[in-house]
């Protein structure tokens, strides 16, 4: 999720700990779970200054190795442990470890609910798993988190620990929900769609609409499901690898469209020939809206097929659909 969402929940998160005698009676101790907690829940993101090498080497990083079945238990004692130092409370560095752990799992875990996914399976498989269930930014947990936060800061809580603990069983009550929807309206595609199609949705921030693609031997049917029914919006033809022209061929070998088709799931190129060469962007379907494909990497090519540049990248605003 994004950077805004994942340190609030790191701070309700700490919250739920005054459920923990040793924690409510010790201000200092508090204020390590509040930092612990609060840094855990970002740590996983630390991988975004890879993004100072460029967009492929994020493309590659990002929720990646920070992500992993061992990340969890790094980052809870590089963080866990300087936190209880910090703030004196060595003797229990086990509970700031584990609240740390908590934070750290909280976050892998909302980004595999999220459409981008994560290698979350590393280093056994380096597979990207999403689930799909959850835009980047949810209005509805960010709602809910904000108010408790707001409420604990101005001490009109007078059992924050239960009304915190309170939130995390409707947050995870919330998210398992979502998940049901997801496969609720999976099915609804697949019924209108018919069998032999692999479907994958991506949800609206409003939550009651979903974008579709449909992917079929040949070609991606892309369109919206809602309580209104299935609407077909378009029907993109498949790039086969066999039928690749040359300056799509020619581009292969760029980093930017190795790093993009190791991530990408459903990819159409397109070739534009222009007056001085071509210009040839792949495109990953799953990520359409609006008869759009904004997630890309465009190359130019000169008239004798050598790349003048590569751009890979969003292209549209951090606001605008789709929210991963």
């Amino acid at each position: 999720m994004d950077t805004g969402s994942h340190l609030l929940f790191g701070f309700t998160l700490a919250g739920a700990a005054l459920l923990v005698p040793e924690v409510a009676g010790d201000a200092s101790l508090i204020h390590a779970m509040v930092a612990a907690s609060m840094i855990g829940s970002h740590a996983p993101d630390f991988d975004a200054v890879v993004r100072l090498k460029g967009e492929a080497a994020y493309l590659r990083n990002h929720r990646g190795i920070t992500h992993s079945l061992p990340a969890p238990f790094v980052w809870s004692l590089m963080i866990g442990l300087p936190c209880a130092g910090w703030f004196g409370v060595m003797e229990h560095a086990l509970l700031v470890i584990m609240w740390s752990l908590l934070a750290v799992v909280f976050h892998i875990t909302l980004d595999l609910f999220n459409g981008y996914g994560v290698q979350c399976l590393r280093p056994f498989s380096s597979r990207w798993l999403h689930l799909d269930a959850l835009c980047l930014f949810d209005p509805y947990l960010f709602a809910a988190h904000l108010v408790g936060a707001l409420l604990w800061i101005s001490g009109l809580l007078p059992q924050p620990g239960l009304m915190f603990s309170i939130l995390y069983a409707a947050t995870c009550a919330y998210i398992g929900w979502r998940w049901f929807e997801h496969r609720r309206r999976l099915k609804q595609v697949e019924a209108v769609m018919g069998a032999g199609l692999r479907v994958t949705l991506l949800p609206s921030m409003r939550g009651a609409t979903w974008q579709f693609v449909a992917e079929g031997a040949d070609e991606y049917r892309t369109g919206n499901v809602s309580n209104k029914g299935v609407q077909v919006e378009a029907t993109i033809h498949k790039s086969l690898s066999g039928q690749l022209p040359d300056a799509a061929l020619a581009t292969m070998a760029t980093d930017g469209v190795r790093a993009f088709l190791n991530f990408a799931e459903n990819v159409h190129v397109n070739v534009q020939e222009r007056l001085d060469g071509y210009e040839v962007t792949w495109s990953d379907v799953r990520f359409w809206h609006n008869h759009k494909m904004p997630f890309h990497a465009a190359v130019t090519l000169d008239r004798q097929m050598n790349v003048r540049d590569c751009r890979l990248g969003w292209d549209k605003k951090t606001w605008e659909p789709p929210h991963v």
